[in-house]
Parts: structure tokens; sequence; C-alpha cells
């Protein structure tokens, strides 16, 4: 079959592929473990509630950090406004037996502004593969009904989540959170500094198909697999064809002899793909907006909301195997 006709090869054509879950048993027990308070209402945390810092300057604090994030993980996890996290927290110490007093809803609210939160310990299992990509988050202004009505306005306002994860485990290894204005190749860098395990491959769309970021992979060792852009050319430094070995002009070699579906296939760069399954997961738990409203708060909302995703992710994901078409 020629390069023109397999290119043009209907995708529809193809029969989806199935896949089965082969530890559905353990997967439903994580699923059931999701909803488990001692997950996040630890024992650390009741054992450093109260804050025993260095004396600041001004009023000292009299709830530790580790006490004021285990009442936003509470909040986020099971979708509860401020008021309403102070009141849970308080009938789960008094189920408990435990005599701790719990922070004022406000004093939580204030705290969250310059808390500082740890992200989760990700088991170290050596090296990694990194896939990486962005979503938007809604901050405040209509709602989807309003605006296919009768359009939006210019108080609808967005963030924009960048994320990276490890496509065989799930687990986030980094993240930021920037205004819908900025690009996605100006947040490589700031990802990539967030990851504590060695890099092998990074998987990423043609949005960071620049200079800089393909010099950036390659200074920290890491193999891109970054599709270039349709109309994409070799780069050179001062005449044509004197960087034959640069990844980038290697790939633009192979996408024209094979095709740009085979040259994806062939090089591993659909587990992109499940940066986006991240994204879905992190929309269908923790919703499409974010409820605070300064930049700060928001960071720390994002931060607490990505911990509690990955104490999920340990407790177990799906294992799926492709089921052989008949």
């Amino acid at each position: 079959m020629s390069k023109i006709a397999k290119d043009s090869q209907n995708p529809a054509d193809k029969p989806k592929e199935k896949y089965r879950v082969i530890n559905w048993g353990a997967y439903n027990k994580a699923l059931v473990n999701r909803g488990n308070i001692t997950i996040y209402f630890s024992d650390e945390a009741i054992e450093s509630w109260y804050d025993d810092g260095p004396v600041q300057r001004g009023g000292q604090f009299v709830y530790s950090d580790l006490c004021i994030e285990t009442l936003l993980m509470l909040k986020v996890v099971f979708k509860l406004a401020y008021r309403q996290t102070q009141g849970f927290a308080e009938s789960l110490l008094t189920l408990m037996n435990i005599d701790l007093a719990v922070p004022c809803y406000s004093q939580i609210q204030r705290r969250s502004k310059e808390l500082e939160v740890d992200g989760y310990a990700i088991p170290k299992t050596g090296s990694i593969d990194i896939v990486i990509d962005s979503t938007g988050l809604k901050v405040f202004g209509e709602g989807e009904w309003k605006v296919r009505k009768h359009g939006w306005s210019k108080r609808r306002v967005w963030r924009k989540l960048h994320l990276g994860c490890d496509p065989k485990t799930g687990f986030i290894h980094c993240f930021t959170l920037t205004d819908n204005a900025t690009d996605d190749a100006s947040q490589l860098k700031p990802l990539l500094d967030q990851v504590e395990p060695d890099i092998d491959d990074a998987c990423l769309d043609g949005a960071y198909d620049t200079v800089d970021c393909w010099d950036e992979l390659l200074d920290r060792a890491i193999n891109p697999i970054i599709p270039p852009r349709s109309n994409a050319v070799q780069w050179y430094e001062e005449q044509e064809g004197d960087m034959p070995g640069y990844p980038r002009n290697i790939a633009l070699v192979e996408i024209e002899q094979m095709g740009r579906k085979e040259w994806k296939e062939q090089s591993g760069y659909h587990r992109r793909s499940l940066s986006e399954t991240a994204m879905y997961r992190f929309k269908t738990i923790h919703g499409r907006a974010l409820y605070s409203r300064t930049m700060k708060t928001q960071q720390t909302e994002t931060k607490i909301k990505i911990k509690t995703l990955n104490i999920m992710t340990a407790q177990g994901m799906p294992q799926a195997v492709k089921v052989e078409a008949a």
C-alpha cells in the first residue's frame, strides 16, 4: 500500500480496540478505599494537630500546617464548603473520642493562602516516562447553559492546569497553574524541575515543538517524542542539512518515509493520551472549576487536589489488557 493510500485510510473503518480489566477485584477494593476517612485523616495529622514551630513575629499559629492541609483534603474529597468542613471535622473527632479543637472555617480559608503543601511521596521505582498536557479550569462566570443561550461575557475567567504524569502508574509528578493566556511550551522547564526520578521519554504534543523545548529535553538527557507540526521543516545552524542527527530532523525524515500515523505508533507517542486520562480523572473527581478566587489560594487548592489524586492512585489502579478480535 502506498504512503498516500495508507495516510488517507479512513480511521472509522478500523474497528475500535477493546480492553478488559484483569484486576477488577483489587481495583474495586481500591475504589472503596478512596472513601476511607483514615487515608486523609491520618494518625500523623492527629498527633501533629497543634503548631509547635518556632516563635514568629506577631500572632502565633495555634494549628499546624498539617492540620489545615488535612481539613482542606476533607473539603475537596467530599466536596464541602468551608463551614461544612469545620462541622464535618468536629463530628469526626467526636465520634473518634479525640479531644482536639477544630479551627474556625474562616481561619481555614485564611491559612490556605500561605499554606505550604508537600506533594505525595510517590513510591520510587527507578526511571520513568512522562507525558505532559494542559487543560482549562473555570474560576467564575456564567454556567454552560447561559453561554449556550446568550454567549459568554468578559467576566468568564479560566485558569490553565499543566500536568505531567507517569503513563505506567498514573501518578502525577508535576503541575503548574497559570492564566489561560500562558502558552504550554513556557511551562516545560518548571514542570521538569519538579520531577524527582530520572526521565527516559517525554511525550508531548505539537504545542511543545519549539527550539527551547527540544533543547531543554536534550540537555536533561530525555528522549523527546514530539510530533513536528504539519508544515515543519528541518532545523539547521548555518546551512540546510548541517544537523542531520538532531532528533527533530530525524523524526521529520521518518514521518516522510512512513507517514505520521505510523511514526506515532512506532515512537510510542500515543502514550501522551494518558495525560488526558489524568485530566479526566481530575475533573471527574474534583470538578471542572476552582472554588478559590485568588491565584494564591488556587495554587494551594490545586496542590491539595493533586495530592488527593495521588493518594487515590496509590490505593490501586486498573490493569487492562487488549482483547483479541474474534
